[in-house]
């Protein structure tokens, strides 16, 4: 935080405490608001607002609760409380919503009064945050994205960076011009493992590739115990649905569309292809040094589409590859024989890279990298690495511009397959489809009124 804001901060907690005894109210300052129980003082901690509060918003807040450097102020969510949440697959204790996260919140920090709030403009208006993670469906990242970045807030906002490619390019910039701090939810590039075989492969250990091979294996398509709930229905007391729908296309309630299963539906995400393909496709373009670049050729793609009758619109099961201006090789599929990862496969060996574990063969190359090979950013902790940023000034592990151009590779391959192209190319540079007008079109789509990005 700038000299000037700290000193700003002590100014308002001064004022606030006068004001507050002025009027009779007794003024009781927790230990911990002047920095006397280990904790930094409130005028050296990132405040942090919240933009959703379901389960992954949950999982990632808990991290920055953990932090003593950081104080959750505000949280936001268009539901107040629901327990319709990831029932049975992720296991959550009691409910979630704007309300549980506001105890949750107020637990950690023994009362210090959380503000909640139904919509994110609210949120970003308060000139007390400096930063807001963003945990909502994909069709929302980019308008609340933009309008949080040129509020002047830092960002960590989850993967899939975008709805569209469009979407993501304008982010970018956006993000950019504002010149606030960016962190994509990517994790795996605070992965030691990840990092290693990215290095292994950057300083040549395997050799020329043959092909990477990537594994997107994690399509669960109910994960609340509600997808067969496909009928229109009143939306829940406590749930503002046409603010949940917001961008996109009007549709009736009906408990299937949302708490997670919402990612199978392309109004508001790209199934598992831009799901789990958002982790792994970054890893491809980290090792290959593409990071603000891409691929130029899609081919062999296939898709099974949901049965007729089923509201979900994405492929539980697909496969396709597609290449880079050097030859390089890349096969997509849901099913590979290593699960969900990466296998890189050179003319010495291979590395294959799954969650928790690295696999090198053969033997002799997993020797440790000498003196003078190339090594990676190091990010021990992508959450810290966040704070980090802001606070000391240090790089991010998963800048905007990295995760756009790896989730630009999740929509080329949903377009084409919604298309039924056996091919498509890509200029990267130019960022639009070659030879195809209507796959190019795709590159965005309309936005339901009154919303728009502009």
């Amino acid at each position: 935080m700038h000299h000037a804001a700290r000193a700003n901060r002590r100014r308002f907690l001064r004022q606030t405490a006068a004001s507050l005894g002025a009027l009779g109210f007794p003024v009781i300052i927790p230990a911990s608001a002047l920095g006397k129980d280990g904790r930094p003082a409130p005028s050296n901690r990132t405040t942090l607002g919240l933009i959703g509060c379901g389960g992954r918003g949950t999982d990632v807040v808990k991290n920055f609760l953990n932090d003593p450097r950081v104080q959750v102020i505000a949280v936001c969510d268009v539901e107040r409380e629901s327990d319709r949440y990831n029932k049975g697959i992720i296991k959550k204790a009691g409910t979630l919503g704007r309300e549980p996260m506001r105890r949750l919140v107020d637990k950690t920090y023994d009362g210090a009064g959380c503000s909640t709030h139904e919509d994110f403009r609210e949120l970003l208006q308060r000139a007390d945050v400096d930063a807001v993670q963003i945990a909502t469906p994909d069709h929302w990242h980019a308008l609340q994205a933009v309008a949080a970045a040129r509020a002047g807030k830092h960002i960590y906002c989850e993967k899939p960076l975008s709805l569209t490619i469009a979407e993501g390019r304008f982010m970018s910039d956006e993000a950019g011009k504002a010149g606030i701090v960016w962190q994509t939810g990517s994790q795996q590039r605070s992965d030691v493992h990840f990092r290693m075989a990215c290095e292994l492969v950057r300083n040549g250990r395997v050799g020329k590739l043959k092909q990477i091979r990537v594994g997107l294996a994690s399509d669960n398509r109910d994960n609340n115990g509600h997808a067969a709930q496909t009928s229109p229905a009143p939306a829940p007391e406590g749930l503002n649905y046409d603010l949940w729908l917001g961008p996109a296309p009007d549709a009736p309630f009906c408990p299937a569309r949302l708490h997670s299963n919402w990612r199978w539906f392309y109004d508001y995400s790209g199934g598992n292809i831009t799901d789990f393909g958002a982790h792994h496709l970054d890893i491809v373009q980290w090792a290959l040094g593409q990071d603000e670049s891409g691929p130029v050729e899609f081919s062999n793609l296939q898709a099974t589409w949901p049965e007729p009758g089923s509201l979900y619109t994405t492929p539980p099961a697909f496969s396709f590859e597609y290449r880079y201006a050097d030859g390089t090789l890349v096969r997509v599929a849901n099913q590979m024989d290593f699960g969900s990862g990466i296998a890189f496969e050179g003319e010495l060996g291979s590395i294959t890279c799954v969650r928790g574990g690295l696999k090198i063969e053969p033997v002799e190359l997993r020797k440790p990298l000498k003196e003078g090979d190339l090594r990676l950013y190091e990010s021990k902790d992508h959450f810290r690495n966040f704070v980090d940023a802001i606070q000391d000034g240090v790089k991010t592990a998963a800048p905007i511009e990295y995760a756009h151009r790896s989730i630009t590779i999740a929509h080329l391959a949903n377009i084409a397959l919604r298309l039924g192209r056996k091919s498509l190319r890509w200029d990267p540079a130019a960022e639009r489809v070659i030879g195809d007008e209507e796959a190019d079109a795709m590159r965005s789509r309309p936005m339901r009124g009154p919303w728009r990005l502009a």
